[in-house]
């Protein structure tokens, strides 16, 4: 929801989330190949699941720059006004 507060300038983290999948991505390739090289299973195994996490970060982070700025409003689009409305919320 959009309340008129955020920056204009805002930007979305995706682009550096990509980047620190590669970088993980990157190292948890080293430690596997390392691992399985100096017969650790147990380190190789961790480096392995390490790996699938951050390949499925980075297909998700992929799939999402791909979508575009859907449900994003653009700056033709005034802001919503707070709510105001005395209604509780649950929790509070």
């Amino acid at each position: 929801m959009r309340t008129g507060s955020e920056p204009s300038t805002a930007r979305s983290p995706l682009r550096m989330r990509l980047w620190l999948s590669v970088w993980g991505m990157v190292w948890a390739v080293f430690g596997l190949v390392a691992f399985v090289a100096t017969g650790r299973a147990g380190w190789a195994t961790a480096c392995g699941v390490l790996l699938l996490v951050t390949v499925t970060d980075l297909c998700v982070v992929v799939r999402h720059l791909r979508q575009g700025p859907h449900y994003q409003p653009g700056r033709d689009i005034p802001p919503y006004e707070p709510d105001r409305g005395g209604r509780s919320r649950p929790g509070r």
